[in-house]
């Protein structure tokens, strides 16, 4: 007969090996999924980061002198294309959640390669204008769709790693650009057209043939995805409730509605707007802050490639370190300090060799916090249409920081731009200091729980199911910090 205490070992031996089967089966599933769908998603916004930001590049190819732009006319070039952009995010999202991603997001990736082609085009001020609007509204739909997307496949503490390597690819679009640019720049006249014209003509058609590509190659929401078997989808699926505790998934305006009166989500806007206009100050006038340090043009244009490589490493690294620890407020605070080390630099120096290291340190602590913001906001949201509506306004609230940004770096204030650096540094102060202040909160809202009700482990999925539409109100559904 066999010992009880033999047989109980046994027991648990085939129990751990069960376990570890099925976490060695979930990385397997998790890579599987990565493989299909964050290569793809990150070809896509280095596209959409490139063809937004590519006006810069285009600005030292002689863009300005072939429209006659004066005194604030490329500023407002830049500026027209935010508020369009905005306006489009949260309907966009609306319209995915209720279509489905590969139809709506290849579509408007094909209208914005279009808009990308026709700036090349353009004979006038009043043109730029308004291809730059169309732009704006067309892309819109792009980055707060893909980043509630990723939440549909991954768990809460899964996504900052996905959306940093999603948006690690405006870093690379940075880079690229760089690289790019000076090479298109040698085709001036080809055609009879300037070389500004073709940097938008052909990085505009490169996107439009991958747009087209992507309507075959993307995938929807795991319950369609045929790639996987039905097994893997049923275990996407658990994992999913699992983490959510079972939240209200079907669309509802309430949800919009919830979403729009959460304070907190209106607490990440700021953070975000922050971050944001740091972001895309960065992102537009790196080479004109880079060609006043007594580079030429073509030099300036290599030389915003060390930076946005940095910035890439930083972004992934720090994505993959907050999913591990499992907290994202901490990380936010890190790279702002980060931030503000490099702007201290571009201010208190007069050597072009210190401020060129302090764009280093702008850049790697301005691109992290995007994905980190983001995700941080779409962990604390509780159920999918609430996530999708709050993680829309947060980027739409965050966008409007590129109006601002528009303005912050004034041909009258070159060669130092001290105005635009003080403003930035200020901005990622105050990210610094809400995200801590969130952090504490999100903290105390936990442990206040914790006290006053069960630990999520410990209750029923029918208990669950009762505040099934409460969201993130819901007692058993506890905030990352």
């Amino acid at each position: 007969m066999q010992d009880p205490q033999a047989a109980g070992s046994a027991s648990d031996t085939t129990g751990e090996q069960a376990l570890a089967f099925d976490r060695r089966a979930t990385s397997r599933l998790l890579r599987k999924i990565d493989l299909r769908l964050i290569p793809l998603l990150a070809l896509l916004y280095l596209l959409s980061f490139l063809d937004r930001t590519n006006i810069g590049n285009a600005r030292l190819a002689g863009l300005e002198a072939d429209l006659h732009l004066r005194g604030l006319d490329y500023n407002n070039a830049l500026a027209i294309f935010f508020p369009f952009y905005v306006a489009a995010e949260l309907p966009s999202n609306l319209v995915m959640k209720i279509t489905r991603p590969s139809l709506w997001i290849p579509t408007i990736m094909v209208t914005w390669a279009g808009m990308c082609v026709l700036m090349g085009l353009v004979k006038s001020y009043g043109g730029l204008l308004a291809i730059r609007s169309a732009l704006g509204f067309a892309e819109g739909g792009l980055f707060p769709g893909v980043t509630f997307y990723i939440t549909m496949w991954y768990r809460r503490h899964e996504c900052g790693l996905r959306i940093a390597l999603f948006f690690s690819a405006s870093t690379a679009a940075g880079a690229f650009g760089g690289l790019l640019a000076p090479a298109i720049m040698q085709m001036n006249g080809t055609a009879h057209l300037a070389s500004w014209r073709w940097i938008f003509i052909l990085e505009g058609l490169a996107t439009f043939l991958i747009g087209c590509l992507a309507f075959f190659a993307m995938n929807d929401y795991p319950d369609r995805a045929n790639f996987l078997t039905k097994a893997e989808k049923d275990e996407v699926r658990r994992r999913l409730q699992e983490d959510s505790g079972g939240l209200g998934d079907e669309f509802s305006f309430r949800y919009v509605a919830d979403a729009l009166a959460d304070w907190r989500i209106w607490a990440n806007c700021f953070i975000a707007l922050a971050i944001f206009c740091s972001t895309y100050s960065i992102s537009l006038f790196l080479p004109t802050i880079v060609k006043h340090l007594g580079y030429t043009n073509t030099i300036a244009q290599l030389m915003t490639v060390p930076p946005y490589a940095a910035a890439c490493i930083c972004c992934i690294g720090f994505g993959f370190t907050a999913d591990r620890h499992g907290q994202r407020g901490i990380y936010i605070i890190i790279c702002a300090l980060i931030a503000i080390v490099g702007f201290c630099m571009l201010l208190g120096s007069t050597d072009s060799r210190i401020k060129y290291a302090g764009t280093f340190f702008a850049a790697s602590g301005i691109y992290p916090n995007v994905p980190q913001c983001v995700a941080w906001n779409g962990n604390n949201i509780g159920g999918s249409t609430k996530r999708s509506a709050g993680m829309a306004v947060q980027i739409a609230i965050g966008n409007l920081g590129g109006v601002m940004s528009a303005y912050l770096f004034l041909s009258k204030d070159a060669p130092d731009f001290k105005r635009g650096h003080w403003v930035l540094l200020g901005l990622n102060v105050l990210a610094g200091l809400l995200a801590l202040a969130m952090t504490v909160y999100f903290r105390f809202e936990n442990a206040r729980r914790d006290r006053r009700f069960k630990v999520p482990g410990d209750f029923t999925t029918e208990e669950k199911a009762l505040e099934k539409s409460k969201g993130d109100q819901a007692t058993f559904f506890r905030y990352t910090i």
